[in-house]
């Protein structure tokens, strides 16, 4: 039960043999559920696909959807975050350059990795939109008026269109004549 692998809150407690029992199920938890929120936000807009890798613009909104975002750190700075972590030459992040990442957030915040982890692992991906309000003349169909009371304009002609109603088929002799 060496200490000094503990993390710094756990040293000064008298039984650090549990107090990092307990930090290991702990940090496997947390990693658990920041696996989870960073597939969450990887995923966000993808079309309900679940996605490995996250891009810029999805790593930018997991940072600001977790309310981390405000003067220490800015958009421009999470944009440079994500280039310093990802592969050169590629255009998204895995899990590992995810957690790389996270760590150069907490230096610019100027918090533990931990609790970055924590508030990330916490928080969730946040959509927004209107609903529209009531329309009478649109949603009641009784109120319709003109060519829409009766199904609304068409180009489908409702009788069958073809030769058949422009040319005569009927029985007619060789020269023409029909046959009644």
């Amino acid at each position: 039960t060496d200490p000094i692998h503990l993390p710094r809150h756990a040293r000064t407690e008298k039984s650090a043999f549990r107090k990092k029992q307990s930090y290991t199920r702990t940090h496997i938890q947390t990693m658990g559920d920041l696996k989870a929120s960073f597939t969450a936000f990887a995923s966000y807009g993808a079309g309900g696909k679940e996605v490995a890798e996250m891009e810029s613009k999805n790593f930018f909104k997991c940072i600001k959807d977790s309310g981390l975002i405000d003067k220490a750190l800015t958009q421009t700075d999470c944009d440079l975050i994500f280039t310093k972590v990802k592969t050169k030459g590629a255009r998204k992040i895995n899990f590992a350059e995810f957690c790389a990442a996270l760590e150069h957030v907490a230096a610019k915040k100027k918090v533990s990795v931990d609790e970055v982890k924590n508030i990330i692992s916490s928080s969730s991906a946040k959509t927004t939109g209107t609903i529209a309000e009531a329309v009478k003349y649109h949603d009641d169909k009784s109120l319709y008026s003109g060519v829409y009371a009766n199904g609304g304009p068409t180009n489908v002609d409702r009788e069958k269109q073809g030769l058949q109603n422009h040319l005569d088929r009927s029985e007619a002799d060789v020269r023409g004549v029909k046959k009644h």
